[in-house]
Formats: C-alpha cells, structure tokens, sequence
C-alpha cells in the first residue's frame, strides 16, 4: 500500500484498492445498467460519484488503521455533489447506497436528521482530492423526467439499482480476486451466470411445442389449445413492445403459450431476459418444474423463500445452487420466477438488498400470471410500476389469467400513450370451445344439506371460505381413506403430501372427497368430476370451476356442473361484501358467469363499488406527487417502503417438530437461529391469528422463540388430516 495514494478497500490478505479503480469499476458497470433505459451517463455520473467521500483524510485514518479511527459518513460528500448540479436522483442514490433511498424530509430537518435534506446541511470532511482523480461526466436530460413526481421517483429508484448492483459487483470482483490478480477498471465482474443464450431456450421449447403442432387432430380443447400457442408465437414475433393482456380460459396451456410469446418476443425486440410474476408460493413450484422440464433447471431462477437454493446452508449449495444464490441478488438469469409479493414490494423498497435487481427489469417481458389477483388495497399503485417499466423502461408486460380485471381505464389514465392489447383474441367463441363445466346456482343451504350432497359424490370438491368451515364439512364425510382437508393450518409439507395422493386417487378412480379453502384455486392441478363453492367474487368461482373436467375427459360440460350456494346462519366474511355484490350484479346483468362479458363487467363493478380510493388505501400515488406531497414530506422513500406491504398479517408462527421439522425444532429451541434455519422450517409451520396463539400459550401447547414464533410442545395439538388445534378447552376451532 502506498502512502500516498487513496484507498477505497482492503481485503483480508492486505491487498488494497484505490479510490479512482473503485469508482471507475463502479462507473462502467453503472453505467451499463443504466444504458438498457437510455440513462448512461446518469449511472455513470453516479458510479463516479458515490464513494468521493473516501478522499478525506478521516476515511483514510479510518482504511488503514481501523481499531484505531473512528467510522467516518463517506457518501454524503457525493449526494451534496450531486444537488448542487441539480441531478436529484443521483443525489438520492448516491446518499443511500449503504443505508437505503432516504426520505428527502422538510426544511426544517437539520444535519441530525437521516434524511435527504438533513444530510445535506452536514459539513463532511474535505475530500476535494477527488477532483485531481475523477472528472464527472455532462449529464443529458432524459425526456420523461421533471415532469411527474411518481415517474421521477421511479427513475430514482432504478438509477439507485444501477448503482448499488455495480457498487456491490465490484466491491465482489475485487475481495475475491486475490492480491495477484489485476482487478479490471472496465467494470468486468465474476459471473452470476453462464446461462445458454435466449435462442437456445427458445429452441428448446419449440421442439417440444412442434410436436404438439403437428398432431392436431385432437381434442377439441387441445385443437383450442394450439390454437392459443399458434397466437402467442406469432404475435411474439411480430409485436412490438409494449403492454398485453393474455385471456385464456382455464386449462387452456396459458403457461407455455405465455413462455412462448415471451421467448420468440424477447429475441425479436432485443429483450434480454423473462420475469414471470405469480401471486402464490403454492403454485410456484408447479410453474417451476413445467420450465425446468423445457428449458433445463440450470437456465430457470425461482426466486422466493422455499426455492432449494435458499434452504441450505452456503457452504453446502452445489456450483448450479451458488450460481442461483448469487443470481437470486440481481436477476442475472435469462428467466426469473418470483412472488408478487416480491416483485412489486421491491418495486416499492428503498434497501440495496430489495431494490438491487430493478434494473435488470428493464428491456425485460414481464408476465403477471393470474393478474386477477392484484391485490385491491395497493391496484393503482401496482398497476401505475407496470406502466412505468413499460412506457420508460423497454419493457413489454402481458397481463395473464383466465379472468381479466378490466384495467384499460386505470392504465389509460396512468399511461394515456400505452394501448392495452390482447394477445389472443378470441372471447366468447374461445370460451365455449374449452366450456367444460357450467355453473349451477343452489342458493341457500344449511349445513346438513351440503354434507349429504357432497357425500353422494364418489369424487367431489368443495371449496368454503373459512378454514373452520372446512373442518366442519371433512368431519360428516365417509373415513374411507378418500376424505381430504385442505386449509393453511396444515402445514405446507402436509398439504403437498395430500395433494399428491388426491392426484394419485383421481387418476386412479378412487373415491376422493376434497373439502377445501381457496388455497386449491390458486392453479392447483387437479381434475374432479364436479365442484362446489361458497359465494366468493368471480373470480373465485371460476378458478375452483378450473378444477373441475379440467382435462376434458368428460365433453359434454352439462354433466359436470360446478355448484355455487350461499351457507345459512354463517354469512360471507366482511371482506367479501363488495365482491358477492358485483357477482350477483354481474349474474343479473349477463346471466353466464363464465363468459368474458360477465368477468368484465363484474371487475368494472367491483372497482365502482369498492370505489377509486380503496385502489390505494396507503395514498402511494400522492406521496410521490409534486403537488400533493405526503404528510408533509417529499419523496418519502423510506416511509413508503415500509407502508408497502402486500400482506398485512398480523399472524405469528407456530414451529412443528415433525418429520424433518422434529429435529429443526430442536435447533431452534437450542439458541441456533439463523435465516437458513427459519427457511428450512418454512414447510413445518402454520400461521395463527393473536387470539388462537394465545389461546394455545395458555395451555402450555407453545415455547415460544421469540415475540412472534413459537415451537408447538405436543403434537396433541396438532391433526395431521386437519391441521393445528387452538382450543384448549375442547380442540374445536377457533379458526377464521
């Protein structure tokens, strides 16, 4: 180490690296993110940026000799830079690169305040030798910026991804290059990847969906379906980018199809990679296994808590698993499968962890599988992130499910200039093609009745609202081995357990009798012969209908009816009001449920009742509003991430010793907690409302680990054919 020059990092083995090969590293891979959305020189001017801090003399005391010299802020020097050119987003980025996007605060904050307009009145350290090392680039203005506070906030947080993925990479590059390794200047870094190429998964899947092409002289629902992939590949092609919806009846292979617009579009539109978008952690794996089966499991990223990668230890992960693991940080693969949950709350974030991987959703086909299920509370503010990755970020967004919520005037009024297109026309005719059952109303029925009707079938589903409500029904059906309860109180390695045999039954011809709560509608596979399900929205009813004749077998959809009935003396949960009033609406209006017309006008319904400020209950929109403000503060990107958040649960979780969970538990119980343990035990648990824990506590059937887990002491409490227990007093439910 010389003693004349500035140093930005030292590895453990002493090798160091200098400021200027730091932020030029930085630079150029900034740089490169930011040019996938035409902002260059921005993610330059802020890779060069972002650590000048680290010329003062405090933070060299602090490099070289760090038992000795106290912590010293190096990144606010930056983020003042940056302001007084008047480039305010890099000002952001640049003073968030290690703590996170700030708020920008009010006038009256002073230099003790953490946010934007706090940290600039603080007096930093001189570190003016930056100037005789880097010369900042001219920054051009970008078009869309400057104009509406939600898009320059957008901008912001992209332009902050670009900056903290490059800082992190070449941080990365130069800790594992070794002291005899030249560490490049040109922003090179260790690969996440050695993906095959675009064209080569395409290839891959056209060989299997050749073969279907060519035998198409079956099945009136496979003709339909190839008629549906015939579609997506050519308008894949053809299209240019921009905002589609994909409206495929249930059963109709919208998962491949999907694949296959997404793929061929990528490559004609010069995409870069594909990010399906599901709204359950139950289906994922079930849309994981159908890519890896096509495109490899190596060329496939699922990224969310229970993928296999996350459940081991880093020293135990295979190469392909490290690889995934590294991927999983920026979405450096060519297809990435996530969770709304993680998707959206990202876009919404303001930590280098959550937000690094945004810019790679630039130049990016983004499919929302089963959009039906954005989540009201936060549409707007949802749908307004898809509209500005489309409209400024090259991206194209498909909108895919077999109920299509009728957003063309929320995206009209978020993005007048993007025109909504469906990429498989077809409407009414499609959906009587792949009819293959019909909805039948019953109206009111008691308890005892629905049982009987749902004994009389040897193989039957019958979905309710209320996890109580299920064990109550599973208890009147025959134990004949063919009696199944599904809710969420069984634990999900039980469930999947069940699951596989309920799959295996019907297959077989065996008696099968499901009750269950919405969780199976959430594109479970599964194939009944009839269906029953409790008043819900629309799109409930025609989800549970999906799994009912869903392979056809039987064609004549009048005899396999799927049944719609209200309970007596047990009234739809509040939170359903809205829902059961635009379906009733939506039957009155159009008499066939299952046709697009009545799915429209039931969604336009529900969005009128609900009305347009239940679209974004936590006033997201407005917080980024240069007009509106938010509480007083502007750009409030750390009070926004934490209000975003899709599921609000206010759950804790109950820890099962159970198979592999036994041993797990003990783990726990024992003082090892650790993020890798918590995720193993993620298949051996159950989330309980407050009321049901305690009730649990005060029998002695919890250790609690911490304010919001417990591991249960007995396994008394818990049913493996229907779940945890909660009532001390005599184990009926108390559940919801």
């Amino acid at each position: 180490m010389k003693k004349d020059e500035y140093i930005a990092h030292r590895a453990e083995d002493g090798h160091t690296q200098t400021v200027k090969a730091h932020l030029e590293g930085t630079a150029a891979l900034a740089e490169q993110f930011a040019s996938a959305f035409g902002a260059a020189e921005w993610g330059r001017w802020a890779g060069l940026a972002h650590d000048i801090g680290k010329y003062s003399q405090p933070f060299q005391r602090r490099i070289r000799d760090p038992d000795h010299a106290p912590r010293t802020d190096h990144s606010t020097a930056g983020a003042q830079e940056a302001f007084n050119q008047r480039l305010l987003p890099i000002s952001f980025a640049v003073a968030g690169h290690h703590a996170g996007l700030p708020d920008f605060g009010s006038r009256q904050d002073t230099a003790d305040n953490s946010t934007l307009a706090g940290r600039l009145r603080r007096q930093v350290p001189d570190c003016n030798a930056w100037r005789q090392e880097v010369t900042l680039p001219q920054v051009s203005p970008l078009p869309f910026l400057d104009r509406n506070g939600f898009t320059d906030s957008f901008f912001t947080r992209m332009l902050y991804s670009c900056l903290v993925d490059a800082d992190f990479l070449d941080t990365e590059t130069f800790m594992q290059a070794g002291s005899a390794a030249e560490v490049p200047l040109d922003g090179g870094h260790q690969p996440r990847g050695d993906y095959m190429s675009l064209s080569v998964l395409l290839d891959r899947l056209t060989a299997k969906t050749d073969r279907w092409l060519a035998t198409d002289t079956g099945s009136t629902l496979n003709r339909s379906r190839n008629d549906i992939l015939r579609a997506c590949i050519e308008h894949g092609e053809q299209w240019p980018r921009g905002l589609y919806t994909l409206t495929v009846p249930t059963g109709g292979g919208k998962t491949t199809a999907s694949l296959a617009f997404a793929l061929r579009h990528a490559l004609a539109q010069g995409l870069e990679r594909v990010v399906y978008v599901i709204p359950y952690t139950s289906i994922i794996d079930q849309t994981v296994e159908v890519f890896q089966e096509i495109l490899g499991p190596e060329n496939v990223l699922a990224h969310y808590g229970e993928a296999a990668f996350r459940q081991k230890d880093p020293e135990d992960l295979s190469p392909e698993e490290y690889r995934q693991l590294l991927a999983a940080e920026n979405w450096d693969a060519p297809l990435v499968v996530t969770t709304a949950v993680q998707f959206f709350e990202s876009l919404y974030a303001n930590r280098s962890s959550r937000c690094r991987k945004l810019h790679n959703l630039a130049r990016s086909v983004v499919i929302f599988d089963e959009a039906q299920t954005l989540p009201l509370p936060y549409l707007r503010p949802c749908c307004a992130a898809i509209a500005q990755l489309v409209e400024h970020y090259r991206a194209t967004a498909v909108l895919c499910t077999a109920t299509q919520p009728a957003l063309g005037p929320l995206f009209a009024e978020l993005a007048p200039s993007l025109r909504l297109r469906e990429i498989c026309p077809g409407g009414e005719a499609l959906y009587l093609a792949l009819r293959r059952c019909h909805v039948e109303d019953l109206g009111n029925l008691n308890m005892e009745t629905l049982a009987l009707c749902l004994q009389a079938h040897r193989q039957v589903l019958c979905v309710v609202n209320r996890r109580k409500t299920a064990q109550q029904l599973y208890a009147t059906l025959p134990k004949d081995g063919g009696s199944f309860c599904l809710t969420t109180l069984l634990c999900a390695a039980d469930r999947r357990a069940k699951l596989t045999e309920i799959r295996q039954r019907l297959k077989s011809g065996l008696p099968c009798r499901v009750v269950s709560t919405s969780l199976i509608e959430a594109g479970v596979d599964v194939d009944f012969p009839v269906a029953y399900r409790e008043e819900a929205g629309l799109d409930s009813l025609l989800q549970t209908a999906g799994r009912c004749n869903r392979e056809g077998k039987e064609s004549d959809p009048a005899r396999c009816p799927i049944y719609l009935f209200a309970l007596e003396d047990c009234p739809a949960p509040v939170m359903l009001r809205p829902q059961l009033t635009a379906l009733r609406a939506a039957q009155r209006q159009c008499g066939e449920l299952d046709q697009p017309d009545a799915i429209s006008y039931y969604f336009k319904t529900l969005y009128n009742v609900k009305g347009p400020e239940a679209l974004d209950q936590k006033n997201i929109m407005a917080a980024f509003d240069y007009q509106k403000g938010w509480k007083g503060v502007q750009f409030p990107f750390a009070t926004v991430a934490k209000e975003f958040v899709l599921i609000e649960s206010p759950t804790k979780t109950v820890y099962l010793p159970i198979d592999e969970g036994a041993g797990l538990c003990e783990q726990l119980q024992s003082g090892q907690k650790s993020r890798t343990l918590y995720r193993k035990l993620g298949p051996y648990s159950v989330e309980v409302y407050k009321e049901q824990y305690e009730a649990l506590y005060q029998a002695g059937a919890l250790n609690p680990v911490d304010e919001r887990s417990a591991v249960l002491t007995s396994l008394t409490w818990y049913d493996r054919e229907t779940g945890l227990k909660s009532d001390a007093q005599g184990g009926q439910g108390l559940f919801l």
